[in-house]
């Protein structure tokens, strides 16, 4: 932003504070980018807000998945589009299509079971924090 290159992280705050730039770094467990044709989501990613005179700005940081639109919101959604497609399963009523990675993230983020994390998140329409919310 700045170009601060080798600057100290430490300076470089002070003058940031100085400016009236506020950062913070927020603890998010998942970020989803919608566009027109597709979702991008961040399970992992490292998110820091920045106040700038009232003005905030958005820093996710991190590796993308890629999805068609619709597909973690609970839409007839068709095969991922990502690199090793994974299986997905339809629950009993019909509803959301979950995929096995989203299982696994709760899972692994709430030490939950792989069969109460898909609970959990058919339970919560395939939200990913609504269900580590919901198992923790």
């Amino acid at each position: 932003m700045f170009g601060g290159g080798g600057m100290n992280p430490r300076k470089m705050k002070q003058m940031m504070k100085q400016m009236g730039i506020d950062v913070d770094e927020i603890d998010a467990e998942e970020v989803i980018i919608r566009t027109a044709d597709e979702e991008l989501y961040f399970s992992d990613a490292q998110v820091t807000k920045m106040d700038a005179q009232g003005q905030e700005t958005y820093q996710i940081v991190g590796e993308p998945q890629s999805r068609e639109r619709g597909a973690g919101a609970g839409a007839a959604a068709e095969a991922e589009e990502t690199a090793g497609s994974e299986a997905e399963v339809r629950d009993a009523a019909g509803g959301v299509d979950i995929p096995d990675s989203d299982v696994k993230i709760v899972a692994q983020r709430t030490g939950a079971s792989e069969s109460e994390a898909r609970e959990a998140l058919e339970a919560e329409d395939g939200d990913l924090a609504a269900a580590v919310s919901r198992l923790e």
